[in-house]
């Protein structure tokens, strides 16, 4: 640590305070002044730095009668019992913000510390150590006020942030635009491949030859078939026909990995279950194998589908891993990837369904459901011509999330070093630079 910079107990630089009861008969307004925030909103994707959104807001009338005080922006909250307080998880507030009381607030003292510096300063505590209890940890405001952090002068505090900060901000970026990638791609999908609408423009003389239509570029008119035929399962395009999920892509089953030990601590792969594919990414995960087949190794663009449990179906870009049984990983030497992507999700709802009707302690799917769900695809000459519209942007919001990884594991990398002091500013940004 330099000499500029001091050690401070966090007691004397921020305010400690937790949240507040939140009876159920104020739960469940999806609008309001202020966002009522549980533990379980730091798991929304808008909420990953920052809290944006929450389950249930109040308004001011709700304030009176919870006698709970609004935590101001700058605000750093966490989980204050529980296991999930052992998550280490930290979201910083930007706006009037009410918290449960499973939760904490940080405010930090403004002729300080920076409230963006503190907030990435406070990542360097690890609250499982802290927690009192045994079957409950909990924390408690005594023990946090004691802990210790290193202040630099505001000004490098406000520079440390805008370096963090920028990361986040480019990773928040990414995901926004992501979002709207994938929007688009699922609206062009529906529109093309479920609701039909091209086709039924041209019949109904909405589209001509020439013109443009939202979601529908002119050089595409000629590709959509001007007339419906009757199929098993209704109308569909002149000259497209229906196809079973299992005909266009294959699914392949993970493996019982614990069948295939890791070699050793240093020579593994992670491996992707469930859990993982939820999150993200392999935190915490069992370790495989590396000598497993080469087609049980996922690697970043892998489509992933859950068939039993909490049915999913996400493009996997958390690096790396072995396939676990329970997991399809879907491919396909027919169809783009964005089209059995689209074209699984589109069954989801169906295959929630009939694994809700399971009598076991875990609904799932089988084989035979892949074969039942069928899909309206397009000759291929047509389907190479719609790849050209759609595959820039699944490609593209592929490629953000994977960029976002990297720029993740930038920021965990810089960030103890430049909150301890051991890394300069000026030496983070010429990292940054490069």
């Amino acid at each position: 640590m330099t000499n500029d910079w001091r050690n401070a107990a966090l007691g004397d630089v921020c305010q400690l305070r937790a949240g507040s009861v939140f009876p159920p008969a104020l739960q469940g307004k999806s609008v309001g002044s202020y966002p009522f925030v549980k533990v379980s909103d730091m798991n929304l994707a808008s909420n990953v730095v920052r809290i944006q959104d929450a389950n249930n807001w109040v308004d001011d009338e709700d304030l009176r009668q919870l006698k709970a005080k609004p935590f101001p922006p700058g605000t750093t909250v966490f989980a204050k019992i529980g296991e999930a307080l052992k998550a280490n998880r930290l979201r910083y507030i930007i706006r009037p913000t009410i918290i449960d009381n499973n939760m904490m607030g940080a405010i930090p003292a403004p002729d300080i510390v920076d409230s963006c510096f503190f907030h990435y300063a406070l990542s360097k505590f690890d609250f499982g150590e802290v927690a009192g209890g045994s079957a409950l940890p909990y924390l408690t405001v005594g023990a946090l006020s004691k802990l210790e952090i290193a202040i630099p002068p505001l000004h490098e505090q406000r520079a440390i942030a805008n370096i963090l900060g920028t990361l986040d901000n480019k990773i928040e970026l990414n995901r926004k635009q992501s979002e709207t990638l994938e929007a688009m791609s699922r609206t062009l999908f529906n529109a093309w491949f479920v609701n039909f609408d091209p086709v039924r423009a041209k019949i109904e003389g909405r589209w001509q030859r020439g013109q443009s239509l939202p979601g529908l570029p002119a050089h595409l008119y000629d590709i959509f078939p001007e007339r419906f035929v009757e199929s098993d399962l209704g109308e569909i395009p002149e000259g497209w026909v229906l196809r079973s999920l299992d005909s266009i892509a294959n699914y392949l089953n993970g493996l019982a990995l614990q069948k295939f030990p890791a070699e050793s601590e240093t020579e593994f792969l992670p491996v992707i279950k469930i859990a993982q594919l939820r999150s993200g990414n392999t935190n915490g995960a069992d370790k495989a194998s590396t000598q497993i087949k080469p087609e049980y190794v996922v690697v970043d663009g892998d489509v992933l589908f859950s068939w039993s449990g909490s049915l999913e179906v996400e493009v996997w870009n958390g690096g790396r891993g072995a396939l676990n049984q329970h997991l399809f990983k879907v491919t396909s030497n027919e169809v783009p990837k964005w089209f059995y992507f689209f074209a699984t999700r589109h069954h989801l709802s169906d295959f929630r369904t009939i694994a809700a009707g399971k009598a076991t302690t875990m609904g799932h799917i089988q084989r035979k459901h892949l074969t039942d769900a069928r899909i309206a695809v397009a000759p291929m000459e047509s389907m190479k011509k719609f790849d050209a519209v759609i595959a820039p942007q699944f490609d593209q919001l592929v490629s953000n999330v994977q960029q976002s990884r990297s720029l993740a594991q930038l920021r965990d990398t810089l960030l103890p070093k430049l909150i301890s002091g051991e890394l300069r500013v000026s030496d983070a940004e010429r990292i940054l630079g490069a």
